[in-house]
């Protein structure tokens, strides 16, 4: 299935808010391939640390992507993966698998800079650096 945009972590999105030239450049170029997306774990990971100085972009930006909510079949795979990786010594947190099964239900590459917080081969991922 073709990418229909870039779910972007946490990571990134605080790199951007931080004005670290990376980010804002690998972001710069991403959008004029295709949108931008958040869900509901980088939209409550982000508003846990905003600076009360960043509110303004932040909210700014967050208005302008793409919002996937996480759906009751995405929050079953992504349990069912934490099980399956936990099964075989490896320990991934929930909010990742969430994140990870909202970018591959619905065909997005997700942008990160962990990962290795993202071991699943069926997942499309950029690497921020």
């Amino acid at each position: 299935m073709a990418n229909k945009g870039y779910l972007l972590d946490t990571t990134v999105l605080i790199d951007f808010f931080r004005g670290r030239k990376e980010a804002v450049g690998l972001l710069s170029a991403l959008v004029e391939e295709a949108s931008l997306a958040s869900c509901p774990v980088t939209v409550a990971e982000i508003f846990s640390g905003v600076r009360p100085q960043e509110m303004p972009k932040v909210e700014e930006l967050l208005d302008t992507l793409v919002y996937y909510p996480i759906e009751y079949e995405t929050a079953r795979k992504a349990g069912l993966f934490r099980k399956a990786y936990s099964e075989k010594g490896i320990s991934l947190s929930i909010s990742d698998t969430l994140i990870a099964c909202v970018a591959i239900e619905n065909s997005l590459t997700l942008v990160t800079r962990n990962i290795k917080h993202f071991p699943m081969p069926e997942l499309s991922i950029i690497e921020h650096q």
